[in-house]
C-alpha cells in the first residue's frame, strides 16, 4: 500500500493563478482536475475516504473557468511539473 504524499496543484480560475497542497496516495491528471474544481468551490469533497462521488471532469471544470491545471510532488520546483494539462 503506497503511503500518502504531498502534491502541489496549480491552476487558473478565470485567469487568476491559484495553488494548493493536498495529501494523497496517488495523483493523476483526472484527479488533479477534480481537486482543482473542489478548491474552486465547484466539486464535491467526499466526507469519508471510501465515499463514491461523481468527479468533475476536465470539460466540466473548463465550463466553470478552470484552466491550466498542473501538479507536482511537494518539494519539486514549479517548472518541473509531474504533469501539465
Amino acid at each position: 500500500m503506497p503511503s500518502p504524499q504531498l502534491y502541489i496543484i496549480d491552476y487558473q480560475l478565470h485567469g487568476q493563478p491559484r495553488s494548493f497542497i493536498i495529501r494523497l496516495e496517488t495523483l493523476d491528471n483526472a484527479e488533479a482536475w477534480h481537486w482543482a474544481s473542489c478548491d474552486a468551490g465547484i466539486g464535491i469533497i467526499p466526507k469519508f475516504g471510501r465515499e463514491k462521488i461523481r468527479k468533475v471532469s476536465r470539460p466540466m471544470a473548463e465550463r466553470y473557468g478552470i484552466t491550466a491545471v498542473s501538479w507536482r510532488l511537494s518539494g519539486g520546483k514549479p517548472n518541473q511539473s509531474a504533469a501539465t494539462m
